[in-house]
């Protein structure tokens, strides 16, 4: 390659992370696609089973797909990863108040799959108005067999923590990653060497359930993702093991603690996000005006007049429900979450990502965090969730009851074990007595 060649290709690479900004992002960086480095570390955390029920993570296909990003895009030649921040700070007495369910950051507005999908998007119309042709490329957002981490890393974004979260030394970890695949010769930027983690051990010591390692002996961290509260909480589709229950508090999607223990995620480094979309979803209280629960704020839906029974029936929700409302993300009480009905449900989980633990494993996670809250105010609302269809909902009400353990909360178990027929929503309930 000439000389001038490569300053062109230097000047297009500094456009385009210009570009980048531009839309949005907040950091970039471009890495080279050759084969990935950690594909036998990967290799052999799935053959440890550590992945749980993630099976898509261990199919041959997609496997050797995350190893040659060429079996992805025959004819990649750079890799563009950017990183948009997310952080807003918790809400007043969270996750203290035992009685309102946390919901992990990330999850709290709009489903970020989308938000940083579409800027990439107008990230890869602005190269090709740029170059002046049609660019041949592909968008990955935490939706494909593609190592965004590794790539990051190659990028100079950041160094892996022992949390296994991807952590930039002037932002911490709170960020989203997006890789644009470009048929583009850009020249890749050095890769981040080496890491700050040093002797801290504050993720580890405050994993509730272990699940975070620690460095293994190649130096990379190690999580055994069957503990952790997140993959409970969001992929695991069946019950949550009894031991593991009492150790997820009021965690309802996701887990935040190994970021918020982290050091580089102090006042000091962390960023608080600008972007209107990652704003918690508000509540929408019943019998007032209020607009959806993923209106972003200062924007509208409809008539600034409009009644909750009138917000209800364009979103398919009943007058009765309208009248409790639909909870919000940031701190939402877990009775109000417990009293859902699936229409509730629909409005509240619409265009988040809270949608992919799916109802039944929503309210499973509703139920443990009010078992650990062991409040007799939460008695009403377990008992009527007995009759949920969910034999998963009803299995770990009964263990939210029995942790309660009043007079009241044993009898509704006792009435219910009389009338059960699912095999192992029975086992719960005896459990419940017993226990």
């Amino acid at each position: 390659m000439t000389d001038a060649a490569a300053g062109r290709q230097a000047e297009l690479a500094i456009r385009i992370k210009r570009h980048s900004r531009d839309v949005g992002f907040d950091l970039v960086g471009i890495a080279d696609p050759r084969r990935s480095d950690h594909l036998r570390l990967f290799e052999e955390w799935l053959a440890s089973g550590w992945h749980g029920e993630m099976a898509y993570l261990a199919r041959p296909d997609a496997v050797r797909r995350r190893a040659d990003l060429a079996l992805t895009l025959e004819s990649v030649r750079s890799v563009l990863i950017v990183a948009h921040d997310y952080y807003l700070p918790e809400a007043e007495g969270m996750p203290d108040d035992r009685s309102r369910g946390v919901i992990a950051r990330y999850a709290r507005g709009r489903d970020y799959h989308k938000v940083v999908k579409r800027r990439l998007q107008a990230l890869r119309r602005r190269i090709e108005a740029d170059v002046g042709r049609p660019v041949v490329a592909r968008v990955y957002v935490d939706s494909g067999p593609i190592l965004e981490r590794e790539l990051a890393q190659r990028a100079g974004l950041g160094w892996f923590g022992k949390n296994t979260m991807l952590i930039n030394p002037g932002r911490g970890s709170y960020f989203f990653l997006g890789a644009l695949l470009l048929d583009l010769d850009l020249p890749a930027d050095a890769a981040f060497a080496g890491g700050h983690c040093g002797t801290c051990r504050r993720c580890l010591d405050a994993c509730p359930t272990g699940a975070l390692k620690g460095y293994g002996p190649d130096g990379a961290p190690i999580m055994d993702a069957r503990l952790c509260i997140s993959y409970l909480t969001i992929e695991h589709r069946g019950a949550i093991p009894r031991e593991l229950r009492l150790l997820m508090g009021n965690r309802i999607f996701g887990c935040d603690i190994c970021q918020e223990v982290c050091p580089w995620n102090g006042p000091k480094f962390v960023q608080i996000t600008t972007e209107p979309a990652y704003r918690a979803r508000r509540a929408v209280p019943g019998g007032g005006a209020g607009g959806s629960p993923h209106t972003d704020p200062g924007r509208r839906t409809g008539h600034a007049t409009a009644t909750a029974e009138a917000m209800a029936e364009r979103a398919g929700v009943c007058a009765a429900s309208a009248s409790r409302g639909v909870p919000g993300a940031d701190g939402p009480r877990l009775l109000d979450l417990m009293r859902m009905s699936e229409a509730e449900w629909d409005e509240f989980s619409r265009g988040s990502a809270i949608r992919r633990a799916r109802r039944a494993g929503f309210l499973r996670n509703v139920a443990v965090a009010l078992g650990n809250w062991g409040s007799p105010e939460a008695v009403p609302v377990l008992a009527a969730a007995l009759s949920d269809p969910e034999p998963l909902v009803r299995g770990h009400v009964a263990w939210a009851l029995g942790r309660i353990g009043t007079v009241e909360a044993l009898g509704h178990v006792r009435q219910q074990l009389s009338a059960e027929l699912d095999p192992w929503v029975r086992e719960e309930l005896e459990s419940a007595l017993t226990s």
